[in-house]
């Protein structure tokens, strides 16, 4: 059996998407689009009329910037003005559960009608589900229980109105409320500023309150911390007798330092004079040219004067001696005189090596004793390192303890000094005022939009209804989804009127459209068979209702105005050609001569209609197709081709019974009728399917009963 498929390849350059396709679709339903909007439109301006106007009214809030702190360890607030979250934290503080609850409490609005409103068809329709859904709930027996549920359930319909809508990029806030009542609109707008502020300026309060207490506390545990710390001070400073001038062991420095200096002092002139002594013993003390010529003598001042004195009388030897004999009174004079200052240098020397021994024994003895002061200083000294360690330490913790009694002290002032200020951290800009005009409903805009959603929806719906319906709309759709060639349409007739009207529609001067179109489908025919004429064609269908004996009838009296035509009803099962004709339920016809009961004249009749015959289907048999299989068929058509030029057959639905696929090897054309926007494309593909199976000559698709907005547009041309 051959597949048929509803999906053809895109050419070269074709669209994906059809576009004058779906306008096509959309202007077939644009009556019923059209009018459901209108529907739906006027239906959503009654509704908006009988809707509860909604007024908002709207203050403005500063939040101003604050940074109180009670110490300088940390701030008692907790934020920082500076950064954008203290505001984004402001403004949920705004939309905060507690605020709301203030705002209640104070207006009293447990009992405000505003707040008691008719509740709407869709809350109690989401009731009524919700009550199906979820198992029944036993009342709670504690009236307090019930009170509080009761409370919340008010509370929560109060915060659904309140709106919170920060200014982008300033610190400034709208506070709004919705309500059917505009002067609770405008007194809740401002009483939620007020509750703000009075509730951030009661926790300053209270924080100030409380850093003060725990200050207050805290000094006094820091005065006695400090008071002890100085009497441990003092008591350790009394005990270990210390003067801190400059530092405990400042003074034991110093003298350790000078100790130190005079040491080495002593040390150096021991060891000068030792030195001297240890060269002068070198000599004897009689050879006083010897002791001259050490350096250290010569350069003695009270040695320098007397060897002037002595250079000074050799001189004036010298200079008598070459005067005087040596007898003379002055050279025994000058002899005397030299000898006196000759003495007198050795006394001098003698004395000065003398006062040297004793400097030497006064320098050792001196060292001895600087010695032994220094090896004490430095013990004392020694010992006072750990003394002055734990001296610092109770120093240190004396000051620590001054220092942070000193700051917390100034703190608890500063709070006591600034705990009643009450400058608030936000203020109104703009009062709210009573609305005078509600925000919703936007009545127009409630329709307009109803309206513009209905027409976009029913298009929507229009476009999904062709995307999924898959039966045959047009004769495109025949030649794409079946493959088959179009013969033609006819279009749909009023519904008012009967078979037999139908039947005779041909000739009906009112409906010339449909008359040509038959005239088309005779002539597509007569196009197909040139090289070979038709005479005789079978007309089937699907299923039954798709007008197969209508579209029989009409194309025998187009063909019969051309040639010699037979009308021949083979649809044995429910015939209906006789009584389209008033032909008379006993007259014979094709059943009769298959089972040769009647004469072949006796079972046809002549010029029913416009020089048309008609052999109806005779006697109903029992076992119509077997008569349909035996031979009796092929010879009667032979016998038949002789007297006319076409014969139709009528048959029967190719899905109800298997008749017309026992005709269709007998006959030279077959031609399928299919019901537009009725009969499925499987079912279409199915038929053909098993018509090829048998055989038949399959020359084309009628589509029959279809809308003339779905046909081409070809008579507007010619007025018919």
């Amino acid at each position: 059996m051959a597949v048929y498929s509803n999906e053809k390849p895109l050419a070269s350059g074709e669209q994906l998407v059809d576009v004058s396709k779906l306008f096509g679709v959309i202007g077939r339903f644009k009556w019923r689009i059209l009018i459901l909007a209108v529907s739906s439109a006027i239906l959503a301006a009654s509704i908006a009329q009988n809707m509860t106007p909604i007024y908002r009214s709207t203050a403005t809030l500063l939040i101003e910037a604050q940074q109180a702190r009670a110490i300088k360890i940390e701030e008692v607030y907790g934020f920082n003005s500076a950064q954008q979250e203290y505001y984004l934290t402001q403004f949920e503080i705004l939309k905060s559960r507690s605020i709301a609850e203030r705002v209640f409490d104070e207006l009293s609005l447990a009992g405000h009608p505003a707040l008691q409103g008719k509740p709407s068809l869709s809350n109690k329709a989401k009731a009524y589900i919700t009550s199906l859904l979820s198992p029944p709930k036993v009342a709670p027996v504690d009236s307090e229980l019930s009170s509080a549920l009761t409370h919340k359930r008010r509370l929560d319909k109060f915060s659904s109105g309140i709106q919170i809508n920060p200014v982008r990029k300033t610190q400034l806030v709208n506070l709004s409320y919705q309500s059917s009542d505009p002067r609770l609109a405008q007194a809740v707008a401002n009483a939620i500023g007020d509750a703000y502020i009075a509730s951030q300026l009661d926790a300053r309060l209270g924080i100030t309150q409380k850093a003060s207490s725990w200050l207050g506390g805290r000094i006094g545990e820091l005065r006695e911390r400090l008071e002890q710390s100085e009497t441990r001070l003092e008591a350790f400073r009394a005990q270990h007798n210390l003067v801190d001038v400059e530092g405990v062991t400042a003074l034991d420095a110093r003298e350790l330092e000078r100790l130190n200096e005079e040491l080495t002092d002593a040390r150096s002139k021991k060891a000068k004079a030792e030195g001297f002594l240890a060269l002068v013993r070198q000599f004897d003390q009689r050879d006083v040219s010897g002791l001259e010529s050490l350096p250290e003598i010569t350069s003695h001042p009270s040695v320098q004067n007397v060897k002037r004195e002595v250079m000074a009388v050799e001189r004036k030897y010298s200079e008598l001696n070459k005067v005087y004999g040596p007898k003379h009174p002055k050279m025994i004079a000058v002899q005397a005189e030299l000898l006196t200052v000759n003495n007198s240098l050795r006394q001098q020397i003698n004395r000065l090596i003398e006062g040297i021994e004793k400097e030497a024994q006064s320098a050792a003895r001196r060292l001895s004793s600087l010695e032994q002061q220094f090896s004490r200083t430095k013990t004392a000294f020694s010992s006072l390192g750990s003394v002055e360690s734990d001296y610092r330490r109770l120093q240190r913790e004396v000051e620590t303890n001054q220092l942070l009694f000193d700051s917390f002290f100034a703190r608890q002032k500063e709070t006591e000094v600034t705990g009643d200020f009450d400058a608030p951290i936000a203020r109104f800009t703009d009062r709210a005022v009573l609305p005078s005009e509600p925000v919703k409903p936007n009545k127009k805009l409630i329709v307009m939009l109803t309206f513009i959603t209905t027409l976009l929806l029913g298009a929507i719906i229009a476009l999904l209804q062709d995307m999924f319906n898959d039966t045959i709309k047009n004769t495109a759709d025949v030649e794409q989804a079946l493959a088959q060639c179009a013969l033609g349409y006819l279009p749909k007739g009023h519904k008012k009127k009967n078979v037999q009207q139908r039947s005779l529609a041909y000739f009906d001067p009112k409906q010339r459209r449909y008359s040509e179109s038959v005239r088309n489908i005779r002539t597509a025919l007569s196009l197909m068979a040139l090289d070979k004429p038709l005479q005789v064609i079978e007309i089937t269908s699907s299923q039954p209702q798709e007008g197969k004996t209508t579209v029989s009838i009409n194309l025998a009296f187009a063909f019969a105005a051309l040639e010699r035509v037979l009308l021949i009803d083979a649809d044995l099962r429910k015939p209906s050609v006789g009584s389209r004709f008033n032909l008379p339920l006993y007259q014979s016809g094709l059943a009769n001569i298959l089972s040769r009961t009647a004469t072949l004249d006796e079972c046809i009749v002549k010029d029913v209609q416009e020089g048309v015959d008609v052999m109806p289907a005779g006697a109903i048999p029992l076992n119509p197709m077997e008569l349909l299989a035996g031979n009796g068929l092929q010879s009667l058509l032979t016998e038949l081709k002789g007297r006319y030029d076409k014969i139709i057959i009528d048959t029967a639905p190719v899905q109800a019974v298997s008749d017309p696929l026992l005709v269709a090897p007998h006959a030279d054309a077959v031609v399928l009728v299919v019901k537009a926007d009725h009969t499925r494309i499987p079912l279409v593909q199915h038929t053909l399917g098993q018509l090829h199976q048998a055989h038949a000559r399959v020359y084309g698709v009628v589509l029959n009963q279809m809308k003339m907005n779905k046909a081409e547009p070809y008579y507007a041309n010619y007025g018919v």
